[in-house]
């Protein structure tokens, strides 16, 4: 594992690395960019918890275990870490199916989650395994993301609505809201709507206005003014401003079998969504005196502080926290120079835990109206767009994944979402088309004639490409597009040229396959020449056997030379010994 030792290499570099060369000029930038994440931050961070079935308190404690952890190991100046609504109603509903919400067993799951979910994900980083998230291809994002975000609507209405909160699964949920449509509580209503639309409106203003913090203000002491709680709209209830429950309880080897899977798939989204928020935000020049080295090391060293944030927050009796898109892009767009935004952010909610009884009176419309607005922000409905004009089986895969995802479950979701566009990727992987090439007048360069307008063929040579690897899966097509070209050819080829730029790899089948056309040529007497065949082609069709057959000095450099070597009656004495580096030409070829 060469990623290990670049990785630790990276965590020798010291801790509170965006710290080191801090200039007391950057402090004021800090500080205001503070503010706005404080602001931001509070009312997310209690709705997030109200989502993730947990206690209000744990949410913030979410966020100051994630900026702290960060701000100790991370290199990216901008990025925030905490409580996020896309990964709390997957490990909510996980756990939901071991032990009642919100009950004390409920807790210590989610803390041992959080441990299991950091520990993953620390590993991607120290490791270098962030490819792993390439895996989730758009479509299969957006899907999820949809899924998600119907989860998080199916579940605040009830609250929106001010009616009763059902139980079950997302179709009971929706039958049951609709069959209580009838028993919806203005003032709750009314609230919720009210604070959505400040929401709205202060987004379309200016993203940096607290309209979220100060709904929850306003709504808060509108309740309490007016006695609102007497006419039946629900609150937060009584916030006991008690101290983080330090440590792990309830843990053996039968909890954890039942949490790996579900923390994988959790782990998955965070790394996913950390690696799209620091590529989406990248962080500006290092001043002199920070840390250096290649980006690629930094990124690790950001997936190693991303997983602590988690470990530290399940050590603190609360829940998983990823990067967030939306609390980032305030700090950039503030001003924040360094970590130190989120530290003060983290410091302030801190203190704001001793007031935590001030909370009482908040109304739950208002939090579920924050995460409506939240859920309306996961969506992306001009990639929903850009996806369905582009491919209908790809808007398949976000209708399977999002349906699957909400109804059934996030892991099964995702896992049915991957394994269908790798299926179909390996499906288009085992049907590529072989091109016929012509040469192209005037040049050296050979393109292909479907392609081209001026390609024309080489008497007696049939030169084609399969540009792609050769494989156990396409073999067959491969064998049965030969004889086609052959076919097509009129029986005047005396030669084929096998343009093998594209064949990088060549499994056992696969030179079979290649076997059983040469045996279909030397009974037809047609000569076949390699061109532009790798090292690691050679050498596979070296250990096949196949190789010998075809002759080392029929392998050359480009395809005009082994065309021109044809023409004139055979080889020019010997193999080019090139290795498939395409000669300067207008084609490439």
């Amino acid at each position: 594992m060469r990623g290990a030792p670049a990785a630790a290499r990276a965590l020798r570099r010291g801790l509170f690395p965006t710290l080191h060369g801090y200039h007391r000029r950057d402090l004021g930038a800090d500080l205001l960019s503070a503010l706005t994440l404080l602001a931001i931050a509070l009312p997310e961070q209690l709705a997030t918890a109200r989502l993730a079935g947990m206690p209000p308190l744990t949410g913030l404690y979410a966020f100051v275990a994630g900026s702290a952890a960060f701000a100790l190991l991370g290199t990216h100046r901008q990025l925030s870490v905490g409580a996020d609504s896309t990964i709390a109603p997957l490990f909510a509903v996980g756990i939901a199916g071991i032990a009642a919400a919100g009950s004390p067993r409920s807790i210590e799951l989610a803390g041992i989650l959080a441990v299991c979910v950091g520990v993953i994900v620390a590993a991607v980083g120290l490791l270098r395994l962030g490819w792993i998230a390439e895996f989730l291809s758009t479509p299969i994002i957006t899907g999820f993301l949809a899924g998600v975000a119907a989860i998080i609507v199916v579940h605040q209405l009830p609250d929106l609505l001010g009616i009763a909160a059902p139980g079950g699964g997302m179709l009971h949920r929706i039958a049951f809201v609709g069959r209580h449509l009838a028993d919806v509580h203005p003032w709750s209503l009314g609230i919720g709507l009210g604070v959505l639309a400040a929401v709205v409106l202060a987004e379309r203003v200016d993203r940096r206005l607290p309209a979220a913090l100060v709904a929850l203000v306003v709504s808060a002491a509108l309740v309490a003014g007016l006695h609102l709680e007497r006419h039946g709209v629900a609150v937060l209830g009584a916030v006991a401003a008690t101290a983080p429950r330090l440590g792990l309880f309830g843990v053996a080897p039968g909890v954890l079998g039942r949490l790996l899977p579900l923390a994988g798939v959790v782990a998955l989204v965070v790394v996913s969504q950390s690696a799209a928020t620091i590529r989406a935000f990248p962080a500006p020049a290092e001043p002199s005196g920070g840390p250096g080295g290649e980006r690629g090391e930094q990124v690790s060293r950001d997936f190693v502080g991303v997983g602590a944030g988690s470990i530290l927050a399940g050590v603190l009796g609360s829940f998983p926290v990823d990067a967030s898109p939306p609390r980032t892009a305030a700090v950039v767009a503030t001003g924040g120079r360094s970590q130190l935004t989120s530290l003060a952010a983290a410091a302030a909610m801190v203190a704001i835990v001793p007031a935590a009884g001030l909370l009482r009176d908040v109304p739950a419309a208002t939090l579920a109206a924050v995460l409506l607005f939240v859920a309306s922000r996961i969506v992306h409905g001009r990639d929903l767009v850009a996806i369905a004009r582009f491919s209908t089986f790809e808007l398949a895969l976000v209708l399977v994944g999002a349906l699957t995802v909400a109804l059934v479950g996030v892991e099964q979701g995702v896992a049915v979402a991957v394994a269908l566009a790798i299926l179909d990727r390996a499906r288009r992987s085992a049907r590529p088309t072989l091109h016929v090439l012509g040469q192209v007048p005037g040049t050296t360069s050979f393109a292909p004639l479907s392609s081209s307008e001026h390609a024309v063929e080489v008497p007696g040579v049939l030169v084609v490409l399969f540009a792609t690897p050769l494989w156990y899966a396409n073999a067959e097509h491969f064998r049965a597009e030969m004889a086609d070209a052959l076919h097509r050819s009129g029986g005047t080829a005396q030669a084929v040229v096998l343009d093998a730029l594209g064949m990088s790899d060549v499994d056992y089948t696969g030179a079979a396959a290649l076997a059983s056309v040469l045996d279909v040529l030397e009974r037809r007497g047609i000569v076949l020449c390699l061109a532009r065949a790798g090292a690691r082609t050679r050498q596979s069709l070296r250990r096949a056997g196949v190789l010998r057959r075809i002759g080392e000095d029929r392998c050359f450099g480009t395809v005009g030379e082994a065309v021109a070597a044809v023409r004139v009656g055979g080889p020019p004495g010997g193999p080019s010994g090139g290795e498939g580096v395409p000669q300067p030409s207008a084609a490439g070829r």
